[in-house]
C-alpha cells in the first residue's frame, strides 16, 4: 500500500514539474453575421385537425417549419386582403 501511495505522489509531483509535451487546442468562436430580427409575440390558435396534418405535411416536404409556413400564410392574407380594399 505504500508503495502505491509513493508513486502516486512521485506522479503529483512529476505532473507539476513537467511541461505538457502535446500542444493545446485554442478554441475560436466562429463569427456569424447578426441578422436584424423583428420582436416576436406568441399566437395560439385552435385550427381543424385536417388543416394542421395538411400544415405539418407540406413543412415537412418542403423542409419548412410550422412558423415559417404560418408567418407566410399570414402575411399573404394580409396583403391580399389589402389590395382589395
Amino acid at each position: 500500500m505504500t508503495d502505491y501511495k509513493d508513486k502516486l505522489g512521485g506522479l503529483a509531483d512529476k505532473l507539476k514539474k513537467e511541461t505538457p509535451k502535446t500542444p493545446i487546442q485554442e478554441v475560436h468562436p466562429v463569427r456569424q453575421n447578426v441578422i436584424a430580427k423583428e420582436d416576436e409575440a406568441q399566437l395560439n390558435v385552435w385550427i381543424p385537425k385536417g388543416l394542421l396534418k395538411r400544415i405539418k405535411s407540406y413543412g415537412v416536404e418542403y423542409d419548412r417549419s410550422l412558423k415559417d409556413i404560418s408567418i407566410e400564410a399570414l402575411k399573404f392574407f394580409l396583403n391580399a386582403k389589402l389590395k382589395k380594399s
